[in-house]
């Protein structure tokens, strides 16, 4: 069976780079959405609405959703184990490919560059606005192409190095596990007056399961940004100066090897439901972010996670091997 997860991975990695997202089947990530949902409103019902209640509610709703997300897939895929291999094979490479998200970053922030190439900006807006938490009415051209370039740097790590690494070490049950830290967080993790208390757990899980694969994605954008002909040696250098401009322990890892690699300033100040935040930069303006910035960060993003399948499969491998 270890070494079909691996076979597992690796076949979903190429359905994903071929096809991407299956949109036309309902996402497991949607489901794990509408429980979150569900169990926020129950919870909500039972624990006082107290910081010390919302705190405990937040740890209790942690805890169900990851048993749920992670449990449910193993009963499955044992499930399907004990029917056949090639059952188990089958299911487990379906699940890593919907757990993968190379092609699809590809194609929603390609979605950005389409319009502002034809100078469209209010597209382009709506676009960018489909990706990122931030307010985007206010973006300039050049806001639009950073913030797209911003989520690609970003989502290498969490959308396709953690997953790759969480998939290699326990296949789909495991991925899923890490899928619905990152779903809660994306959902409940703000720091407003609804979720500073409740959605504190999610949000501190998420930093913690985030903080190796963070570091192992900057290294290996690093690696990919020299073989692409990009400035490694800035990405190296403001990595290394700019890697905790950012409030989240994890954000700025690969952002600021993005923006060394492109030799561009990224982060800085952004609005939120009407707000402006102040915010460190990350690395040097020696010129302004273009729409072709996106088109660079895309070829950056693949081969980055091409780096990752061959060296957590091979550590997998050689872990089948040893066991």
């Amino acid at each position: 069976m270890m070494w079909l997860t691996l076979a597992a991975l690796l076949t979903g990695y190429v359905l994903d780079l071929l096809f991407g997202d299956p949109r036309q089947i309902y996402h497991p990530i949607r489901i794990i959405g509408n429980l979150i949902s569900v169990l926020e409103k129950g919870i909500r019902k039972v624990f006082p609405k107290t910081p010390g209640g919302e705190l405990a509610g937040g740890v209790v709703l942690v805890f169900l959703t990851v048993g749920i997300s992670t449990a449910v897939p193993a009963v499955l895929l044992a499930i399907a184990a004990w029917i056949h291999p090639a059952v188990y094979w089958a299911l487990a490479s379906f699940w890593s490919w919907q757990i993968l998200a190379t092609k699809s970053l590809k194609t929603e922030s390609m979605k950005v560059y389409a319009p502002l190439k034809t100078g469209d900006l209010p597209a382009a807006r709506y676009a960018v606005s489909m990706i990122v938490g931030r307010d985007t009415e206010r973006l300039s051209e050049e806001g639009v192409a950073k913030a797209a370039v911003e989520t690609v740097a970003e989502n290498t790590s969490d959308g396709i190095v953690a997953p790759l690494i969480f998939l290699a070490i326990g296949g789909p049950a495991l991925g899923f596990l890490y899928k619905s830290v990152n779903t809660m967080d994306s959902m409940v993790g703000y720091k407003n007056d609804r979720y500073l208390y409740f959605g504190r757990a999610a949000a501190r899980l998420d930093d913690l399961l985030n903080f190796f694969p963070s570091r192992i994605s900057a290294w290996l954008m690093i690696a990919a940004a020299a073989v692409l002909g990009m400035d490694g040696k800035n990405a190296k250098r403001i990595y290394l100066r700019d890697r905790h401009n950012h409030a989240s322990p994890n954000s700025a890892q690969t952002e600021a090897v993005m923006a060394g690699a492109l030799r561009v300033q990224l982060a800085g100040d952004a609005w939120y439901f009407g707000k402006r935040y102040e915010k460190p930069t990350i690395g040097d303006p020696f010129r302004s972010v273009e729409p072709e910035d996106i088109v660079r960060a895309n070829r950056l993003m693949y081969l980055t996670s091409f780096f990752a399948l061959a060296v957590f499969g091979i550590l997998r491998a050689a872990v089948c091997l040893v066991i």
